[in-house]
């Protein structure tokens, strides 16, 4: 079975409630996962991953290609909710990323299936001077940062699993704005509801 991961830096936002509220969302939508988050603290009932380097915000994310991390890797972002099973997402088997919700030639990393075989070339490049591609892609990310290798090789969710992983901003909440007689209900395929951004899920009661 695939393992889950997610990544929390203390001192910010995000709060190690927030990787509960993940972890139990993953048990209840794919129980025999082993679920882990890559942190700077402690979380108690979760297996956690020391972070090693002091790179800040969504950098944090670089880690998930440590060379002692081992085998396939489902990862999200702590403001990503699961509304449905996993089964379907975790048994793609190659490397898969979203068509960025804004930019449809872009990628974006709420969402990643990283097989092992695929994370070797990014962690060797990157580690080789971090400072450099931080300074670089200031603005756009790590995911700006993987387009470098990966804009023409790993698939779109949007394509292997149709309406599986929505956005709230341009599925729920948008979906809302143009039918006032609409309810701003979750599409009935969905599995994943992405934030990407403000609001956060617990900022509206999810």
């Amino acid at each position: 079975m695939i393992s889950v991961f997610c990544v929390l830096r203390s001192g910010g936002e995000y709060q190690a409630d927030h990787v509960l509220r993940l972890h139990n969302q993953t048990k209840a939508h794919l129980p025999a996962a082993a679920f882990h988050c890559l942190s700077d603290i402690e979380i108690p009932g979760i297996r956690t991953l020391s972070l090693a380097y002091d790179w800040a915000g969504w950098w944090s994310k670089m880690e998930l290609f440590r060379p002692d991390i081992t085998g396939d890797v489902l990862f999200m972002d702590l403001d990503t909710s699961i509304v449905g099973s996993l089964a379907d997402i975790v048994s793609v088997n190659q490397l898969t990323l979203m068509r960025d919700i804004y930019r449809s030639e872009g990628l974006q990393s709420s969402i990643m299936y990283l097989p092992e075989a695929a994370r070797g070339q990014v962690w060797a490049e990157w580690i080789d001077r971090p400072q450099h591609w931080m300074d670089m892609y200031q603005k756009g990310g790590d995911q700006a940062f993987l387009e470098r290798f990966w804009l023409d090789r790993a698939d779109r969710w949007q394509d292997l699993l149709p309406g599986q992983i929505v956005s709230w901003k341009s599925h729920v909440r948008q979906a809302l704005h143009d039918d006032e007689s609409g309810d701003g209900s979750v599409p009935a395929d969905a599995r994943v509801v992405i934030f990407h951004g403000k609001p956060r899920p617990w900022d509206i009661g999810w």
